[in-house]
């Protein structure tokens, strides 16, 4: 894992002052360009998880889906697609949050999450970390 680590640092892009002055942004473009290291990020993503029962993953706009989808297709899971509010086309439930920069709203179909179901929520925590605030 140290090895990913290393090899995901040496990659990740830092962005100063983006999306607005006194942003530090993580870009992970790069990661993508590369195949063998972005399945080693799927991999870690994998053993991460263990033993814990999953029953879908869910992947926030945008960034969530690049690795949240495969991560789905690796385990065999569902994927809920989290949107930005307007984006969906059936009912929707939304969750309002702050961002550094201003605030978000995302939205997921009202009838893909049911009760005792355990999901991953995925999300690229690493460009700014807003979602997770």
């Amino acid at each position: 894992m140290s090895n990913l680590r290393d090899r995901l640092a040496q990659t990740i892009r830092d962005v100063p002052d983006f999306p607005k002055p006194g942003i530090l942004f993580r870009d992970i473009t790069p990661v993508m360009e590369d195949p063998e290291l972005s399945r080693s990020v799927v991999d870690a993503f994998v053993d991460g998880i263990g033993n814990e029962r999953v029953d879908a993953i869910a992947g926030i706009e945008s960034r969530g889906f690049l690795y949240g989808m495969p991560l789905a297709l690796r385990l065999g899971l569902p994927f809920i697609t989290v949107r930005k509010k307007g984006k969906l086309p059936h009912q929707t439930v939304s969750y309002r949050y702050d961002l550094e920069y201003g605030s978000a709203e995302i939205e997921m179909h009202v009838d893909v999450v049911r009760p005792g179901m355990r999901v991953l929520v995925h999300d690229d925590l690493l460009a700014t970390g807003g979602t997770a605030a």
